[in-house]
């Protein structure tokens, strides 16, 4: 009967899914029904009267004056109620075609099916297409009731009709209503559809339920192994459950196969790699993208490498990175951890220089900076300036007995020199 399509507005996904449902146009169907015991019935056509009307509009809508053929059947009148609900359809549907008349279109389309007086094609035809435009206005409880209409009619199972069905559950907010019908959407598909997994996976990640959340991720990640976001989710929920060994066995795959685009999905391999006791490659992993322009090369990323090197042991490294992220950031903070790396690494005269940078710029607990001045001192033979930094240290009553118990070895060790502290 129609010419155009009717096409369901983007209904966007959650989780960037970004699905759009099209919905058919009325197109003949052979067998509408397949309930049990359903005997086809006899073919209803319309009275003469009003057989000649719908004629000329037909006639007017073939050749695109739709709202021509709109106004000769609007005057129709018909007293039969088959020739009513024929009528109310066809309305209904050259309404539907039009932008902005999807509402008006839904009256005449339910006052078709009303009475159940159409033929069979055309009274299955015009549930779901109710069902279709009831999505498209956002009814969606509506829409639920004329889906099951449909199905309750025609005793048919649609993989595409159970997926509208799930996204209608999701935006009339009931949940826990979503996975049967994505389930059956799913099992229906004779070629994977993402569509149903998502909303599956929407249904129970937005309860919360993230052990079933990564079931899903994982189905679809097998389903569509192309598709960079199933993996990086997969490898985001992962780490919601926990499961830092599987988060960073996910990662790495997608980092392999070129799917992580994103500062933050690189950062957190970065962070998977530390989790996992591999903190070395997390510091060149982070090294890499700094220098392709990906990650900032700011204080604070510089700092978060060293602190990975720090980890693997690298403590040169680590010294040297805490000095370039202190020299961007002025931060004592930065120029402590570089001093007490430095004198990790015997480098006594950088550790000084550099934990006196973090005294001059305000560190906080002093008492513990000059406790590893005192040390750094001590092992660079500068003994009377180690036993004035054991003097500041013994301030910090955490640090008393500590400081204490180095002021004599300070003293022996500066008097064997010949040095008079």
């Amino acid at each position: 009967m129609m010419k155009r399509k009717f096409k369901m507005s983007a209904v966007a996904l959650v989780l960037g899914a970004g699905a759009v449902f099209s919905a058919p146009a009325a197109l003949a169907q052979s067998s509408p029904v397949v309930c049990p015991g359903y005997e086809k019935g006899k073919t209803t056509l319309v009275g003469e009267r009003t057989g000649k009307k719908v004629q000329k509009a037909f006639e007017a809508y073939n050749e695109d004056r739709i709202d021509e053929a709109l106004n000769i059947l609007y005057e129709i009148d018909p007293s039969e109620d088959f020739d009513k609900a024929y009528v109310d359809r066809f309305i209904g549907n050259l309404l539907a075609s039009q932008e902005g008349q999807g509402g008006k279109a839904m009256g005449y389309l339910v006052s078709s099916v009303e009475n159940k007086v159409l033929n069979d094609t055309e009274h299955s035809q015009t549930l779901k297409l109710i069902g279709d435009l009831s999505m498209q206005e956002t009814k969606y409880t509506d829409a639920i009731k004329w889906y099951n209409a449909w199905m309750d009619f025609t005793c048919k199972e649609d993989p595409d009709v159970y997926t509208r069905l799930a996204q209608a559950y999701y935006e009339s907010g009931q949940l826990d209503k979503m996975v049967e019908p994505a389930d059956k959407a799913i099992a229906l598909y004779e070629k994977p559809n993402k569509n149903p997994y998502v909303l599956k996976l929407t249904s129970f990640y937005e309860r919360k339920m993230f052990a079933q959340t990564v079931e899903v991720a994982e189905e679809l990640v097998r389903n569509f192994p192309e598709e960079p976001r199933w993996w990086t989710q997969l490898g985001f929920f992962y780490l919601t459950v926990e499961d830092y060994k599987k988060g960073l066995s996910t990662f790495e795959i997608a980092y392999n196969e070129g799917f992580l685009k994103k500062a933050n999905e690189i950062k957190t391999l970065a962070q998977l790699f530390q989790t996992n006791g591999m903190p070395y490659k997390a510091a060149k992993i982070l090294e890499k993208h700094v220098a392709s322009g990906l990650l900032e090369d700011d204080a604070d990323m510089i700092a978060n490498i060293a602190n990975a090197y720090h980890q693997a042991k690298n403590y040169d490294d680590a010294a040297s990175l805490y000095g370039k992220a202190a020299a961007k950031s002025s931060d004592p903070e930065h120029y402590r951890k570089q001093g007490t790396l430095l004198l990790v690494a015997e480098d006594y005269k950088g550790a000084i220089k550099a934990l006196n940078q973090a005294l001059e710029r305000g560190a906080e607990d002093p008492e513990k900076i000059h406790f590893t001045l005192m040390e750094a001192n001590f092992y660079a033979g500068n003994f009377k300036a180690a036993y004035n930094h054991v003097q500041q240290a013994k301030k910090d009553r955490s640090l008393r007995r500590n400081a204490s118990a180095w002021e004599p070895y300070i003293k022996e060790k500066a008097k064997n020199r010949g040095i008079n502290i």
